[in-house]
């Protein structure tokens, strides 16, 4: 696109020295104005460092984390789930961590203090500790059941 710019400008300087070479007056207002029309073109826009409409991707949609799940780093609220994998005899999901590190877990396994006990075609299942399920979606939506 600024090359398409600046062969214009070049066009317009290339006419306005052809024809207006009687007059040196307005050769000289022409120029000036052909010099503004090239600063105005080539001036680009800063771009931001961060996109001002992402929001906060990183984080989960969660607005209100459950007390002491915010400093435990390895708890289900940091972590979104990528894929799975459901097979006949073995079952697999893939989480990513808020620092982008990938996690494999299979059925029976732990991801801090919750264990991985199922999946659905969209969600993956947790228990907790205290017997409540933990069931995260490829929303990023973690919702507490009694039961699944």
């Amino acid at each position: 696109m600024n090359f398409f710019k600046i062969l214009l400008v070049i066009t317009l300087m290339i006419f306005a020295k052809t024809s207006l070479a009687d007059n040196h007056d307005q050769k000289e207002e022409l120029i000036e104005q052909v010099k503004e029309i090239t600063k105005e073109l080539t001036d680009e826009d800063e771009v931001p460092l961060n996109d001002p409409f992402a929001g906060n991707e990183g984080t989960n949609s969660l607005t209100s984390m459950p007390e002491g799940e915010q400093e435990d780093e390895m708890s289900l609220y940091n972590f979104k789930l990528a894929g799975l994998i459901s097979g006949k005899d073995h079952s697999y999901i893939t989480v990513v961590s808020s620092a982008g590190e990938a996690i494999t877990l299979t059925l029976g396994q732990y991801l801090g203090k919750n264990q991985f006990i199922d999946l659905r075609l969209t969600e993956a299942i947790f228990k907790k500790e205290d017997g409540k399920y933990l069931i995260l979606d490829f929303n990023n939506q973690i919702r507490e059941a009694d039961d699944y």
